[in-house]
C-alpha cells in the first residue's frame, strides 16, 4: 500500500487503483478526504471528524462509504442512506478492498472529571494500524503502527511504552498537529531511542509504500 500522510491525524491508504482516508478532521487540509473511495473514523471530536470534509467526499463520490462507530454515524448518515456503517470493537470488513479489523471501545483519558466517549481503532490488511485517540493493543501483530505522539491525553513516556507494547516494525507519527517544531527532535530522538522499532515521521504531503 502506499501511505501518504495528511495533517494531524489524517492519512490516505492507496492499492489497486482504490483510496482509503482515515480520520479527516478539522486540523487536516480542506481536500484531505476528496477522492476517497472508503472512510474511517475513530471518534467524534473534531479534529478527526469533520462532517463537511466527509460530506464533500460522498458527494464527489457517489459510491463513496463510510464506516464509523454509533456516535458519528448518527451524525450523519441521514443524509447519506446505506452509505454509513457503523461498526464496533470485533467487527471486520472490507471497504474499497481494503480488509478492516476494529480494536478498542473507549477513548483515552482526557481528566477524570471528562466523561470518557467511545474510539475505535483500525487496523488495514492487517499492516496497518491507526488507534484514533487510544493507546490500544491489538490482539495482531502491526507492521506500521500510526503513532499518536502528542495530545491533551498522553505523556511521552507513555507513547513510548506504547510502541513498546504494539512491538510493530515500524512507527509514524501522527496526532502531531500540536507539536511544534522545537520539540519535534527530542521526541524524535527519545521514541526513536527508547521505542524498540524504526520510528519516523512524514511531512504532511509525504508519501511511503507500507
Amino acid at each position: 500500500m502506499k501511505l501518504t500522510k495528511k495533517s494531524h491525524a489524517c492519512v490516505r491508504l492507496e492499492k489497486d487503483g482504490r483510496t482509503l482516508v482515515l480520520d479527516p478532521g478539522g486540523f487536516t487540509e480542506e481536500d484531505a478526504a476528496l477522492g476517497a473511495d472508503a472512510l474511517l473514523v475513530t471518534h467524534e471530536h473534531p479534529d478527526h471528524f469533520d462532517e463537511g470534509r466527509l460530506r464533500a467526499a460522498l458527494e464527489a463520490n457517489p459510491a463513496a462509504e463510510i464506516w464509523t462507530l454509533r456516535s458519528v454515524a448518527e451524525r450523519i448518515s441521514a443524509a447519506f442512506p446505506g452509505r454509513v456503517h457503523t461498526v464496533g470493537h470485533g467487527d471486520a470488513f472490507t471497504a474499497a478492498g481494503f480488509d478492516v479489523q476494529v480494536h478498542g471501545e473507549l477513548h483515552a483519558v482526557i481528566h477524570p472529571d471528562i466523561p470518557r466517549i467511545t474510539n475505535v481503532g483500525y487496523l488495514v490488511d492487517g499492516s496497518v494500524f491507526h488507534p484514533g485517540d487510544a493507546l490500544t493493543v491489538p490482539d495482531h501483530p502491526v507492521d506500521t503502527l500510526l503513532l499518536p505522539v502528542m495530545a491533551p491525553w498522553n505523556k511521552i513516556s507513555e507513547v513510548i511504552d506504547y510502541v513498546r507494547e504494539v512491538r510493530p516494525r515500524r512507527a509514524y507519527d501522527i496526532h502531531d498537529a500540536l507539536l511544534t517544531d522545537l520539540a519535534r527532535p527530542i521526541y524524535d530522538r527519545q521514541i526513536g531511542e527508547l521505542g524498540g522499532t524504526d520510528h519516523a515521521r512524514l511531512v504532511p504531503g509525504d508519501s511511503t509504500e507500507v
